[in-house]
């Protein structure tokens, strides 16, 4: 625990910014995997627009600060060549 008052309150931003963070990552990550298994199961339709789904939401995390942008853009490559690899 720190000792002085501007480590005291950074800490208290930390918690409050991680808890916010948090809810966003979670759905990063839940879109795509739904995209994932849809890719897996064949169902190449629906994981089209889930894959469109979870691109936003990687694009929405990156602009809000919560992922690097890099990141963001290396996620979203990986599930495309994963979606069209399935197609062709």
């Amino acid at each position: 625990m720190p000792n002085i008052e501007s480590s005291k309150r950074q800490l208290r931003t930390d918690a409050r910014r991680t808890q916010r963070n948090k809810s966003v990552r979670t759905l990063c990550k839940t879109r795509i995997t739904q995209a994932e298994k849809l890719i897996s199961a064949g169902k190449l339709d629906e994981a089209q627009t889930a894959a469109v789904t979870a691109t936003s939401a990687l694009d929405k995390a990156a602009v809000k600060g919560v992922i690097h942008p890099n990141n963001a853009s290396r996620r979203k490559a990986r599930l495309t060549k994963k979606l069209n690899s399935a197609k062709g």
